[in-house]
């Protein structure tokens, strides 16, 4: 897989490296000069001295040939140019946006070329809020444009949901049961496995079903 990162800082080059290491060819856009000069040689990695705002320094990195982009910088209105070019202008089949600050999240939708955007504010406060919920639907994650969502719910001593089988929940056909933990143990679901008190089931719905969800697993 061809992935183009724009912004080398941090986040951008962890996951450059990361990446490189799991065998993807890597190209980073950084317009700094000095942290392009200063970055470690690897074979998969190549450090491009380019603003990722202009259309021509994209064309010259090839992003006419990439799968993926990343736009990692720490500035959103970069981010967010960033995913317009590279989605209306060069066609890039998937597009990834950061967000640094969540009052911004809802611009990174697929006006403004983003497929999958990640605040990581948002990430933080789902894991803390995973961490003490208890019939609760908490959500952690948004792909498709929004559209779809990866919730968890632990289950309360008074859901509807006790005693019966994940085939007794009739659920629609675009929410998915993917894992359910009990007693710390994940365990691929099965249409036959049996929901008790305590259980924290994870799931992968179309956002329009998040009520039907909730009215059967929270009541």
């Amino acid at each position: 897989m061809k992935v183009a990162i724009c912004g080398a800082g941090n986040v951008g080059t962890f996951l450059a490296y990361d990446l490189a290491d799991a065998g993807h060819n890597v190209k980073v856009l950084e317009k700094n000069p000095l942290i392009v000069n200063r970055m470690p040689h690897h074979n998969l990695i190549e450090w491009i001295e380019a603003d990722a705002c202009e259309m021509s320094h994209l064309q010259n990195s090839g992003f006419n040939e990439v799968d993926v982009v990343v736009a990692a910088t720490g500035d959103d209105e970069d981010n967010l140019v960033t995913s317009l070019l590279s989605k209306q202008e060069f066609g890039v089949p998937r597009v990834i946006a950061r967000v640094n600050h969540p009052e911004n999240m809802w611009l990174f939708n697929e006006t403004w070329g983003v497929d999958v955007s990640v605040s990581t504010p948002h990430l933080l406060s789902a894991l803390v809020e995973e961490a003490f919920s208890v019939g609760s639907l908490v959500q952690l994650l948004q792909f498709n444009n929004g559209q779809t969502e990866l919730v968890e719910v632990t289950l309360a001593e008074n859901s509807p949901a006790i005693g019966s089988t994940i085939e007794d929940l009739n659920l629609p056909r675009d929410v998915v049961i993917v894992a359910v933990t009990k007693d710390s143990h994940i365990n691929a679901p099965r249409s036959s496995t049996m929901l008790v008190e305590g259980d924290s089931v994870l799931i992968l719905l179309k956002s329009e079903f998040r009520q039907e969800l909730k009215d059967k697993l929270i009541g």
